[in-house]
């Protein structure tokens, strides 16, 4: 299916897309990637070499006539998100991603395809190959671990970088020049719970949430997406409430920054209430499904029963969870009050686990101020220890704040309008962008992210624009041509 894809133009962006996406490249295991780029660069006899942490750093000498303009780090991260269907076999440790071309779209078959930020990477690589491109000095940043905790910008030292600009190339519509992100942290609950017996006479029943869109975490929050994790504990809230429901197991969403798609729970009810819930079960997915359906037209909602499972959640502890769930919040907290339209502070409740005497809830709290993010998250904290959990927040990274009178704003702002003939929209996002992490260390450096149309990422209906591509790989060249001197 990729070979439709490597025909695509430019070529040799889609061609060394694909090749990238021949390698496994999941967050914390990027051994394989950080290999790859390190052969690639070398293959081009370009100084090359990986820091401490794994990043990559490859560098290229001016093209004749430009050596006196400002040099560029040019940066993307080599991570990926790794998000699949239910229904999709795929090993993500061991399998290439599988490309297929749609209309306008590149999308992947049943996985996330890998355009966050594996389009950054291409377009670097394809830069950094040129023989005909003009271009200033170029020093390539690749970041490992940005989708996880973005470890690779934490532990790059300030003393590596040379470059005097640094455009990030992993921003998701292509009309848009950010100036600006959110930062985060992760805020994660546990505990123990004791294990009873089930009660006697009881039937087991698996609850499915399925079919949802997910999404970027940051992104997409402010869409009114369903999450996976809350309409579940919805419909646990009413079982306990009205039917006396036993929880035994519940497995919800995945990553941290992807919002659920999917919850499973075990649960059980007496046999003699089997009738009564599952008619009420019916109304309540349906009526979750009527307030979702326009944002989430394929959400499935739905119950098999089973055996009864022998061990059950001790009561307290389950109402006690099943309660603090429902009182954290999931979405939109606040609207930023200096730029418009611009979400500045949420929330995402991304894992819920219960299993064998363990629970474990996971979520990702962003904000454009500091203090609104602690604000938030000593909120859930507040909530989860009402439930007899230890909450630990760590993974903390800082936002990114904008610069409207950047001196390479300036130059990609007048480029966008003489190439396109319109306006870009200058904008700060909700996502967490490098950009603020190097910052601490380079403040001096003048930063920009900017990218091609993305929709869907950090869900399998990740997909890139074809157009989009072949306008950005205009720009990235137009802009090089038009660095300032020093």
């Amino acid at each position: 299916m990729s070979k439709e894809v490597r025909e695509l133009e430019p070529k040799v962006i889609w061609n060394k897309f694909s090749d990238l996406n021949e390698v496994p490249r999941p967050s914390k295991k990027e051994e394989r990637v950080i290999q790859f780029m390190l052969d690639f660069g070398k293959s081009l006899g370009l100084e090359t070499f990986s820091d401490a942490v794994g990043n990559v750093i490859i560098r290229k000498s001016a093209t004749t006539g430009m050596e006196d303009r400002k040099k560029i780090t040019l940066q993307s991260h080599l991570d990926m998100v790794h998000q699949k269907n239910a229904d999709t076999d795929f090993d993500f440790d061991v399998e290439g991603i599988k490309m297929f071309v749609d209309g306008d779209w590149v999308r992947a078959k049943g996985t996330t395809l890998g355009a966050d930020n594996g389009l950054g990477v291409a377009t670097i690589m394809a830069l950094l190959e040129s023989t005909d491109i003009p271009h200033p000095f170029l020093e390539a940043l690749f970041t490992i671990d940005e989708e996880t905790g973005m470890t690779g910008a934490m532990g790059l030292e300030g003393s590596v970088l040379q470059g005097e600009i640094l455009l990030n190339l992993d921003t998701e519509e292509d009309d848009e020049l950010d100036i600006g992100c959110a930062g985060g942290i992760d805020v994660t609950a546990t505990r123990k719970y004791t294990q009873e017996n089930v009660a006697i006479d009881s039937v087991g029943c698996l609850i499915s949430v399925k079919d949802l869109q997910g999404g970027h975490s940051g992104m997409d929050i402010h869409k009114g997406l369903g999450n996976a994790n809350k309409i579940m504990n919805r419909l646990l809230f009413n079982g306990l409430e009205k039917f006396a429901l036993q929880v035994a197991e519940i497995d919800g969403g995945s990553l941290r920054n992807a919002i659920p798609r999917e919850s499973f729970a075990q649960v059980a009810v007496k046999s003699s209430k089997k009738s009564a819930f599952e008619t009420e079960f019916a109304q309540w997915g349906e009526q979750i499904k009527s307030e979702l359906s326009v944002n989430e037209p394929d959400l499935t909602i739905s119950l098999e029963w089973k055996e009864a499972p022998a061990k059950v959640m001790q009561k307290e502890t389950q109402e006690k969870l099943i309660r603090a769930i429902y009182a954290a919040h999931n979405g939109v907290y606040a609207m930023s009050a200096a730029i418009a339209n611009l979400v500045e502070t949420s929330n995402n409740v991304a894992r819920v686990a219960v299993r064998s005497g363990e629970i474990k809830i996971g979520c990702l709290t962003r904000s454009s101020v500091n203090s609104a993010k602690m604000d938030l998250a000593n909120a859930l904290k507040s909530a989860f220890e009402l439930a007899g959990c230890e909450v630990k927040m760590d993974g903390e990274y800082p936002g990114w704040n904008p610069n409207p009178d950047s001196a390479i704003l300036r130059v990609l702002e007048s480029k966008y309008e003489t190439l396109f003939g319109a306006k870009p929209d200058v904008v700060a996002c909700h996502a967490g962008l490098e950009c603020g992490i190097l910052g601490q260390n380079y403040p001096k450096m003048d930063m920009i992210s900017f990218g091609p149309t993305i929709k869907g990422a950090h869900s399998p209906d990740e997909r890139v624009s074809i157009s989009s591509v072949q306008k950005f790989w205009d720009f990235v060249q137009e802009i090089l041509k038009d660095i300032p001197k020093n």
